[in-house]
């Protein structure tokens, strides 16, 4: 056993992993680039106070944020999430509007570490700033779907749902807490009631199910002006063939929203914690922060869920191929030391064997590499200024002998065949 090991609920994410992780990102940042997002970078650290604006009645603020007091005696957290962070960023900064950004990176939360779900975890997102039309609702809502479709994903449900206005939600709230006073909650409900009775529509215990089905609907208490935005949503939904459901009972995970609220579900994850990610419009947080008022809406997405939905349904897998050629040089290494310079020039990913290794020892290196083909330097090429091209797959041909000035467009066209 090593000394040393990560904490609980963190963990390395080790090659090839890692460079799917990356792929990912890749994908998302092709996606929202195209409708005109750039990326913000926010610090890991933040004032407590951005992240205590998210609502003292949700677990992020009560119970799992990674708070302390750092050197200089200010009291600071880890961002648990991004939404808070990136409006401190505009409150600071004053950009012009409409502000539309997009991220990814970890946040930290200490809490119960399950499949799927860890302390240090990663998620990718948008928000946008200084635009309050529901038309833009659609369009972010669009972008996670047309996400999750380029991954190639077929078994994610997606569900919204509207809080209505701040006025609407306050008597919601209230007809929602007179009616759970007079039901037989679960312990832990009757305690999120006394801070906040939307969460308990959030509950998943089975004693609170029925008090969940008979409470009263949010859609009773829309003014005219929050039904007519939900509605918008709804029909440019339907106008992109984006499959939805109405979910009355979500609220989501943090205080700050309000109107449009969004989930997508993966079918094929549990049922307890099956959410790939959401979000919603939370007009009012950029105030809170010290902002102008400013209305607000993004969405958040777990990379870890994400890959275990795609896994489940066997899409998106791990490119084993990571080379495109492995240089085994038996005459020195100093062959190898020019080809490889070659092939990165070229823009090709090349790698080589080490510590004059025989040419049993460094074959066994190419295979396991994963390359497309190994370039084999002997006695006889190193003569000859010549390169045997070796495919790997036992289905892609025959080994060739290359002169050096050639190997980099040999090279090119094999791959371009291979692919």
């Amino acid at each position: 056993m090593p000394a040393f090991q990560t904490s609980p609920g963190m963990r390395d994410i080790l090659p090839a992993d890692s460079a799917r992780w990356r792929r990912l990102n890749g994908v998302f940042a092709e996606v929202v680039e195209a409708a005109g997002y750039g990326q913000i970078i926010t610090p890991l650290l933040e004032d407590i106070g951005v992240f205590t604006r998210i609502g003292d009645a949700t677990d992020v603020v009560t119970k799992e944020m990674y708070a302390f007091e750092d050197l200089g005696g200010r009291q600071v957290a880890l961002r648990p999430e991004m939404t808070a962070a990136v409006c401190r960023s505009f409150a600071q900064h004053r950009p012009t509007v409409p502000w539309k950004v997009w991220y990814t990176g970890s946040n930290f939360r200490y809490e119960k570490p399950q499949r799927g779900r860890f302390r240090q975890f990663d998620q990718v997102g948008v928000e946008v700033l200084g635009v309050d039309d529901a038309n833009l609702d659609v369009e972010v809502i669009a972008l996670a779907s047309e996400f999750f479709q380029r991954l190639g994903l077929r078994r994610v449900k997606l569900i919204v749902n509207s809080l209505g206005e701040p006025e609407d939600r306050a008597r919601y709230v209230e007809a929602l807490a007179e009616h759970f006073e007079q039901c037989d909650l679960s312990e832990q409900s009757r305690a999120t009631l006394t801070k906040n009775p939307l969460r308990v529509l959030d509950s998943k215990r089975e004693q609170d199910a029925g008090a969940i089905a008979t409470a009263p609907k949010i859609s009773e208490f829309y003014s005219a002006e929050a039904a007519e935005h939900f509605a918008t949503v709804c029909a440019g939904l339907d106008r992109l063939a984006i499959d939805f459901e109405v979910e009355p009972t979500l609220v989501r995970g943090l205080d700050y929203y309000r109107r449009t609220i969004f989930e997508f579900q993966g079918a094929t994850l549990d049922s307890a914690q099956n959410a790939l990610g959401g979000g919603g419009r939370y007009d009012g947080l950029v105030e809170a922060l010290g902002g102008p008022a400013t209305p607000g809406i993004g969405f958040a997405l777990g990379v870890d869920r994400t890959l275990l939905a795609c896994e489940d349904e066997g899409v998106f897998a791990s490119d084993d191929r990571r080379l495109d050629a492995f240089v085994v040089d038996v005459v020195g290494g100093g062959a190898a030391v020019e080809v490889t310079a070659e092939l990165r020039a070229a823009g090709l990913a090349g790698d080589r064997g080490y510590d004059n290794r025989s040419m049993k020892a460094q074959m066994k290196l190419a295979n396991r590499s994963g390359a497309a083909f190994a370039l084999i330097v002997g006695e006889d090429e190193d003569a000859n200024n010549t390169v045997v091209v070796k495919p790997m797959a036992r289905d892609a041909g025959e080994q060739q002998t290359i002169p050096r000035t050639d190997l980099i467009s040999h090279l090119q066209h094999e791959l371009r065949n291979l692919r």
